[in-house]
């Protein structure tokens, strides 16, 4: 297959506004010089981002009113993975590049992370897959890049192969509303043979706080999504025995450029409106946290036991 375009860039957005402005803008001074495209979704946003996208010649913007009604009728909402899909397959790069509009690209991120895809396929490495490190910026010192279920890598900002989305028929649409849609879409390419590997030079700094109301209502499906994703994967990559579930892989990096600067004047506005999330986490609870999930785990172990008995 011929492709026009090195890279496609692919965000989703939903009032963001001014996140959104600086992600774009770190993306284009990442790849100026390179042959790519940006593609937005935007899920109907009414904070000005749709009108501002419209006017930006080098992105192709397609809007998906997600939420609210029409003509007297409750829109129905869509899926991550429906949402991102129509970016997903109309993206006509060799390699897909998946970012989030509350996020910042470190200089030299994507030039890295394409030309080290490259040198793995010239290599003979399968490689569908490459997760770039990546912090909650104010909230976290160390970038990391994740490990779902089998521990297997997978893509929170990264870059996909874009032949090999295909390949998988791109992100599942009806399983998750939101959560764990990109875990499903690497373990799919695993299962086509495909590796999801880390870019050792690829960093993103993610501004956790952004529109925290949007945040919750997907944070409401959290649970059915997990089991789901489980279920699926039971057998396959999930091991109840060993209870797989995933981990962090963590990494020092010290950014010269200071990167995460830039969400500084927009982190005084949110905390003004939301002063708790400038407040640490009490200790019991990051605690309790953990306790609950060695409970889980526990749980989970002594009843393989009894249905083997």
């Amino acid at each position: 297959m011929k492709y026009n375009k090195q890279i496609s860039v692919v965000l989703g957005s939903y009032n963001r506004f001014e996140f959104l402005k600086f992600a774009i803008n770190s993306v284009r001074q990442d790849l100026d010089g390179f042959d790519y495209e940006i593609i937005v979704i935007d899920g109907g946003s009414s904070d000005g981002s749709m009108t501002w996208l419209l006017d930006q010649k080098d992105i192709i913007t397609i809007i998906q009113h997600n939420r609210g009604d029409w003509n007297g009728k409750k829109f129905k909402r869509r899926s991550w993975g429906y949402f991102m899909n129509l970016g997903f397959k109309c993206a006509q790069g060799k390699y897909t590049c998946m970012l989030s509009d509350d996020c910042l690209v470190v200089p030299g991120a994507i030039k890295n992370g394409y030309h080290y895809f490259e040198q793995q396929l010239a290599s003979g490495k399968n490689v569908g897959a490459l997760a770039f490190y990546w912090r909650d910026w104010s909230v976290q010192q160390k970038y990391h890049v994740m490990c779902t279920l089998g521990n297997k890598m997978y893509v929170n900002h990264g870059m996909y192969l874009t032949k090999a989305l295909a390949e998988v028929n791109f992100a599942e649409e009806d399983l998750y509303f939101f959560y764990y849609a990109d875990g499903d879409l690497c373990l799919k390419m695993w299962g086509k043979g495909y590796e999801c590997i880390d870019c050792p030079n690829s960093f993103v700094e993610h501004y956790p706080h952004a529109n925290l109301a949007v945040r919750k209502t997907n944070h409401d499906q959290f649970s059915s999504d997990l089991k789901n994703y489980v279920k699926k994967w039971d057998g396959i990559f999930y091991d109840l025995r060993l209870n797989n579930m995933g981990m962090l892989i963590e990494k020092e990096f010290d950014d010269k450029s200071i990167t995460g600067s830039l969400f500084e004047s927009l982190h005084q506005q949110v905390a003004a409106s939301n002063p708790a999330i400038l407040k640490p986490k009490p200790f019991y609870l990051k605690v309790a946290k953990r306790c609950n999930i060695l409970f889980d785990a526990g749980v989970r172990r002594v009843k393989l036991i009894f249905k083997d008995l």
